[in-house]
């Protein structure tokens, strides 16, 4: 493996088309402004560095980022790259990662706006996000003990497993398929709308009207908080372990809960049934 150590790049493509690489110590800065620095790499390790520029790992295979910096100005870090792992490291330029296959990211500060779209196979884990349209449209996520804060986050994803998460955003999980939130906070107003297959299991989700018009919802041992006019419209399986505020117009399943604020029918078909159960010695 070829070393480069302590240098400064700011010209286009620097190291473009680098093969089997450790740049450590490097900074890609300057008044040149050039951009994609390691553009269609492969087998390149980094450690320690200091983005500037833009565009630095499109095309790339086989990457490896530690302890690294991409600023502001650092937008569109990686894009359309392949068996990437980034450890302890701050991505901070809008839409850092897109349309990326199989993305381990682990103990990173991410500021980054319309970060994630398209990627498929993404792990997440210790991870600080402030985002806003969060990871739209990806697929087959898996994320441990992030926090999230935003807008529009996760909306048209399909596969993934969040656990142990705190996620504050708005519009979260719109039209998502197929997922699974456990043990997780999940704030924010009109939470997955038009979802399908999603469950959430031992969650405390707070905001208004939330679960409206899903398909297939499951709710296990969740505690729900300021949520009125919840479920509109929605095929649901829930055990709630708390009073819920109001329930509009749940068109089928079953929702237990130790208390209901207001129940609203007030359209033909809604046929789900609200049951009121004890929580503490399970008595319907």
């Amino acid at each position: 493996m070829n070393i480069i150590a302590n240098k400064t790049f700011e010209e286009e493509r620097a190291l473009y088309g680098a093969y089997d690489i450790f740049v450590k110590d490097c900074s890609f800065d300057g008044p040149a402004d050039g951009e994609s620095a390691l553009k269609e790499s492969r087998k390149v390790a980094v450690n320690q560095c200091f983005f500037n520029l833009r565009y630095p790992f499109w095309h790339g295979r086989e990457l490896v980022i530690k302890n690294s910096e991409m600023s502001e100005l650092c937008r569109a870090a990686l894009w359309y790259s392949e068996s990437v792992e980034i450890y302890d490291s701050r991505l901070h330029g809008v839409k850092a990662v897109r349309e990326c296959r199989n993305v381990r990211i682990h103990g990173c500060e991410i500021v980054s706006p319309e970060f994630g779209w398209s990627a498929c196979g993404m792990e997440m884990a210790d991870c600080e996000v402030e985002s806003e349209y969060f990871m739209m449209r990806a697929e087959r996520l898996n994320f441990q003990n992030v926090h999230m804060k935003g807008k529009y986050s996760f909306q048209y994803i399909e596969g993934g497993v969040f656990d142990n998460c705190t996620f504050d955003t708005k519009d979260a999980f719109w039209h998502a398929k197929n997922i699974t939130v456990k043990n997780s906070l999940v704030k924010g107003e009109y939470l997955a709308w038009y979802s399908e297959n999603v469950t959430f299991e031992n969650c405390r989700i707070i905001g208004t009207q939330p679960l409206c018009y899903c398909k297939n919802l499951r709710l296990v041992n969740c505690e729900m908080v300021d949520a009125n006019l919840s479920f509109e419209r929605s095929d649901v399986e829930a055990v709630l372990t708390a009073p819920i505020d109001s329930i509009k117009n749940p068109l089928s399943g079953h929702i237990y809960a130790p208390a209901v604020g207001r129940v609203i029918r007030d359209i033909e078909g809604a046929d789900g049934e609200i049951i009121l159960q004890c929580s503490v010695c399970d008595c319907a």
